[in-house]
């Protein structure tokens, strides 16, 4: 009996003594983590410091997706043989000077993506990539500051695509307006004088137009997460017909070093493309303004991400 008690005893009091190590370690830990947070506050605060300094500042984020996969004889499938694949990469580039008296915003976007499906046991069907997502976006705007938080400013945009009909469509807006930066992360350019030049083969479709240009854009980045979001919109005084707007978001995390995990997604509104989709690659004769489906146009992708 003696020898059972002594032996509970020794356990219980192992027991004990793990459980004080744990809670001991688990606080210890715990205090780690509050300094780790107080340093990344400290940080964070220097490099908001740093952004608010003048001069220029440069960077770039982006996502790179891939998925390819190869099937021989998997007959639980309609193509029992078939190689198949997606590629995708996106870049945000920007280089940004701030003065005293004034400011110069350059940022660049571009997504381009390629997808492949080839049947193994079909010699007439297209072995190879094709585009599938084709995005090129480049503006500068241009602020001569009349407060800290507002200023009058010249903006120019292009937009097209360059592996597929460069240029065509292309749109260039050039304007003068006033633009509001009620932050460094933040910037909302109003245009109620722009020209909207748009450049086509299909000059019966698509038109210049004068109207008004809302350019609004927040680029963040908290430790390691990045976000930006940019809205291009163009209203034409001309007509309805004539108006467009693009909305683009990229998210990346950063997991180790430059690299991580992003997510990119993109909304657009441009009915001239419609019509121009609906006549020249459905053949749709009869398809007008008034009765053509202008659905929205959207894209997204996923993947790992970088950063420099």
């Amino acid at each position: 009996m003696k020898k059972i008690l002594f032996i509970a005893g020794l356990l219980l009091s192992t027991a004990m003594l793990v459980a004080q190590t744990e809670e001991e370690l688990k606080a210890t830990q715990n205090a780690k983590k509050d300094s780790i947070a107080a340093i990344q506050g400290r940080v964070n605060a220097i490099k908001a410091q740093l952004d608010a300094l003048p001069g220029w500042k440069i960077g770039a984020f982006g996502v790179i997706g891939t998925n390819l996969a190869n099937f021989n004889n998997w007959y639980a499938q309609g193509l029992p043989n078939n190689s198949s694949g997606n590629i995708g990469i996106t870049v945000n580039a920007f280089a940004n000077l701030k003065e005293e008296k004034f400011f110069w915003r350059n940022s660049g976007n571009i997504n381009l993506s390629w997808v492949k499906l080839d049947d193994k046991d079909d010699p007439t069907d297209d072995s190879g990539f094709r585009e599938s997502t084709d995005v090129f976006n480049i503006s500068s705007l241009y602020g001569r500051k009349l407060s800290d938080k507002f200023a009058i400013s010249t903006l120019g945009e292009y937009r097209t695509t360059i592996l597929n009909n460069f240029n065509d469509p292309g749109y260039l807006d050039i304007g003068v307006g006033g633009t509001w930066t009620p932050c460094d992360d933040l910037v909302v350019a109003i245009h109620p004088l722009n020209y909207n030049f748009v450049f086509s083969s299909e000059d019966t479709i698509f038109n210049s137009s004068l109207g008004a240009k809302i350019l609004a854009d927040y680029t963040k980045s908290i430790g390691s997460i990045n976000f930006k979001s940019n809205l291009s919109l163009f209203q034409s005084y001309e007509s309805g017909d004539l108006n467009n707007w693009t909305w683009t978001n990229s998210f990346s995390y950063t997991l180790w070093k430059m690299i991580g995990v992003g997510f990119d997604v993109g909304l657009r509104n441009n009915k001239q493309e419609a019509l121009n989709y609906a006549i020249n690659t459905l053949g749709n004769a009869g398809a007008t303004f008034d009765n053509v489906d202008n659905d929205l146009q959207t894209y997204w992708t996923l993947g790992l991400s970088y950063k420099f």
